[in-house]
């Protein structure tokens, strides 16, 4: 076990503070934990391999899973990618800085161990402005998958990062709340037509408007024997310790008859529910949720790791509607459930 340091941002001096002692860390080959809009991340050095290794071996993530490289402008984007297309270009001016994740063939600098062993590379420009004015400092590109163990819950606030991978790490960089709340939309460039891996906030309907015509996930085959290009394909992701339960009910008998033959105490049964709420009598815990795409990503993680911090041994989460813009929460929702 290590000493976790937190280091507040919320005046221009503290802000400050915290981006030297994380440029200094991440200069010295170390993982720190800063704050993104989508969730907060675990960031290291994306050039320097060992560095890279040491966030698989914090996070327990498997070998296979490649991490996303984040940067802070597009020229540091192009010396990340072997080719960076003009679709890239219009991309990048419409949504970056932003929850926004491109695909792209990956250039010599960037080591093996971040992309999994694959050709190509996640990059992002992040707009939260302290991971922004970290990258500036260091000059080079973070390798940040989330700041949490593989395959539990993103966090979305710096007490999630502490209660998870405090003693771990030397560094959590508290930043406030995460504006988007789920991990960025990733697009495919390096086919045609461009292809989203993993669904988020920024949804087909917007990436179509620049980019023409967009595949679907649903569309996808993922050969079993190539290297993933995104983070977030594999079936189980993003869990809290509770079992996740994802249903539609008409009212509250209907949903006491779909949750009836699970064999678990009133005590530890919590809903999260947007349209129909039901009464406290049947649960442990009833929260209701913003009926709004973006509040409800912004708000669900911070839920799902209030019910497991309660105890909860079952989590019901009414479906959200099937609308482009809820493509991303339903896709997190199902892998949680998995």
């Amino acid at each position: 076990m290590q000493r976790t340091e937190i280091l507040s941002t919320h005046t221009p001096e503290l802000f400050q503070k915290a981006v030297r002692r994380a440029a200094e860390l991440l200069r010295a080959g170390e993982v720190v934990a800063l704050p993104t809009e989508t969730v907060y991340g675990l960031a290291a050095n994306a050039l320097d391999e060992n560095a890279v290794a040491k966030i698989f071996q914090i996070k327990g993530r498997p070998s296979h899973n490649p991490i996303i490289v984040h940067v802070a402008g597009i020229e540091m984007a192009k010396r990340c990618a072997k080719d960076f297309p003009a679709l890239a270009e219009k991309l990048s001016k419409s949504f970056w800085p932003g929850p926004l994740t491109i695909v792209l063939p990956r250039a010599k600098i960037i080591p093996e161990i971040v992309t999994a062993g694959g050709e190509t590379v996640g990059i992002r420009w992040p707009s939260h402005p302290f991971i922004q004015a970290v990258i500036r400092e260091c000059n080079f590109p973070l390798a940040a998958p989330s700041a949490n163990l593989s395959n539990q819950i993103s966090p979305t606030n710096a007490e999630h990062v502490r209660n998870q991978l405090g003693g771990k790490i030397a560094l959590i960089v508290d930043g406030g709340q995460s504006q988007v709340g789920i991990e960025s939309t990733v697009l495919d460039l390096t086919v045609s037509p461009p292809r989203i891996l993993r669904p988020g906030m920024i949804h087909a309907e917007s990436l179509a408007a620049v980019c023409g015509e967009i595949q679907n996930p649903e569309s996808r085959i993922q050969n079993p024997e190539s290297a993933l290009r995104s983070p977030g394909l594999l079936a189980k992701h993003y869990s809290p310790k509770a079992k996740l339960l994802v249903l539609n009910w008409r009212n509250e008998t209907d949903l006491k008859s779909q949750i009836a033959n699970r064999k678990s105490q009133i005590a530890n049964r919590f809903v999260i529910a947007h349209t129909k709420i039901p009464s406290g009598e049947n649960f442990a815990d009833v929260s209701v949720m913003p009926h709004d795409a973006e509040a409800f990503a912004r708000a669900i993680y911070a839920e799902l790791h209030r019910c497991d911090e309660a105890g909860a041994e079952i989590i019901v989460v009414e479906a959200p509607p099937d609308l482009p813009e809820w493509s991303g929460i339903a896709d997190r929702l199902r892998r949680a459930a998995a």
